[in-house]
């Protein structure tokens, strides 16, 4: 008996600690998940604003603030944008948007090339940057929302 009660307390302590380390590897796999995320849509980001620039027909459908030639709704990147070629070219820059694992959604908060570097909200001119809506820290101590 007094070994059943031994064994059973050793199975606890160990389960105890399991715990917070299971949660720790929960968290870096989201976290790891984020960082793939904002790296995807940041790619898309920056290849729509140089596909701007070598195609005309993008940057009319563009408004006249946006001289920058960034999307001006993330959407842009999944639905496609005609280029105005001859052919009717569409080019498509994500299959899907990406989901925010720290949220579980799709909605990305956005910055625009002229917010200011330390910014809350956007002039919504045109789609820049993008970071998570998720105001949680990280492993590192940081807030996602600032990565």
């Amino acid at each position: 008996m007094v070994e059943l009660i031994a064994v059973t307390a050793i199975v606890l302590i160990l389960a105890t600690m399991a715990v917070p380390v299971g949660a720790t590897l929960v968290k870096r796999q989201k976290e790891i998940e984020l960082r793939q995320a904002l790296r995807e849509i940041r790619e898309a980001l920056d290849k729509f604003q140089t596909d701007s620039t070598l195609f005309p027909g993008i940057k009319s459908n563009l408004s006249v603030a946006n001289e920058e030639g960034y999307p001006e709704e993330l959407e842009v990147l999944v639905e496609g944008v005609d280029t105005g070629d001859a052919v009717g070219t569409t080019l498509k820059y994500l299959r899907r948007m990406p989901v925010d694992p720290m949220t579980g959604g799709t909605e990305w908060a956005t910055r625009s090339s002229r917010d200011q570097p330390d910014s809350l909200f956007t002039d919504h001119i045109n789609i820049f940057d993008v970071r998570t809506t998720s105001e949680k820290i990280a492993l590192d101590g940081t807030r996602y929302d600032q990565w």
